[in-house]
């Protein structure tokens, strides 16, 4: 018997960086066959997307960063010499509440159920976000040790959800009859590109001194851009590629036992390759790869 093609979706978005990205495809694939989204749980880049789609920004942030190229994303990172992490992640919330697409609302008035995953570093347990500041949820979700300071929170130091939980599909509020569709940024599949009709993003010329600055940045995240050049597809292992290729490969392991104990209706595939951790500047790849994924998947669904 054929599914429904369309119906109410409980959507659990995972972490993985830029990959995130592609989560904004599969919502425009659901919502664009008629699928109405009724409820988001997400860690990570995952509660971000989820966020900014449950407050109705989701468009203005992809307009916003569709255009970005690696030196607009590298204006966003706020270094920090602090041991906890080497890197703030308040400079680009500042910017999102400065454009209005994150805004101070409590997470009990959205117009849908939203939970945000983080995990208590002290108290070695999973801390989800259904009520309160959605910012300050959203903050405390993408703390990737090591890579981003951890947010304290009266006796809590909150940390990335993916610590405990990339894929929290037992959060998800579900209802009977829904359909529960998950998005798993950490498959260890092969990556198809996709073919985009402007053949991708522009790439605007630099300084010799900008374009040093980028060679560095790159190696120092072991960039897919970086390592391809020349026809080079072996990665530099950078302090931050070695950081996060390690939490990935543990989430990757965490994300096949979650989707064992509770198999969602829908899964889809993003390809850990697709992007690296601050490969924003991908993402009309990477929006575009989402979408296909999201048509891929549900096409097998619908039968």
């Amino acid at each position: 018997m054929k599914k429904k093609k369309s119906g109410e979706v409980a959507l659990v978005l995972s972490g993985g960086g830029a990959r995130g990205l592609a989560h904004i495809g599969v919502i425009e694939e659901l919502t664009a066959r008629g699928y109405r989204i009724r409820s988001i749980a997400g860690c990570s880049i995952g509660s971000v997307v989820g966020g900014l789609y449950a407050v109705g920004k989701l468009e203005d942030y992809k307009n916003w960063i569709l255009p970005m190229d690696k030196i607009d994303i590298l204006r966003l990172v706020d270094f920090t010499l602090s041991g906890r992490g080497l890197i703030k992640g308040e400079r680009i919330f500042e910017r999102l509440g400065e454009l209005g697409m994150i805004p101070e609302v409590d997470i009990q008035d959205l117009p849908l159920p939203f939970a945000a995953v983080a995990v208590d570093i002290r108290g070695n347990r999973e801390v989800v976000f259904r009520s309160g500041s959605l910012p300050n949820a959203i903050r405390a979700s993408i703390g990737i040790p090591s890579v981003f300071t951890p947010v304290p929170q009266g006796d809590l130091l909150l940390v990335d959800g993916g610590v405990l939980n990339p894929l929290p599909l037992e959060h998800a509020d579900r209802k009977k009859g829904d359909i529960l569709v998950a998005v798993d940024l950490t498959s260890l599949i092969p990556y198809d590109k996709p073919i985009l009709a402007d053949q991708g993003r522009k790439i605007r010329p630099h300084s010799k001194k900008i374009a040093a600055l980028l060679e560095r940045w790159d190696a120092l995240l072991g960039n897919r851009d970086h390592a391809e050049q020349g026809g080079r597809k072996d990665r530099e292992i950078g302090y931050f590629n070695l950081v996060t290729r390690s939490v990935q490969l543990m989430q990757h392991g965490l994300t096949r036992c979650a989707l064992e104990r509770n198999p969602p209706d829908v899964l889809i595939q993003i390809a850990e390759e697709s992007a690296g951790l601050f490969e924003f500047y991908k993402a009309q790849e990477l929006v575009a790869y989402g979408r296909e994924r999201c048509a891929e998947a549900l096409d097998r669904w619908e039968g």
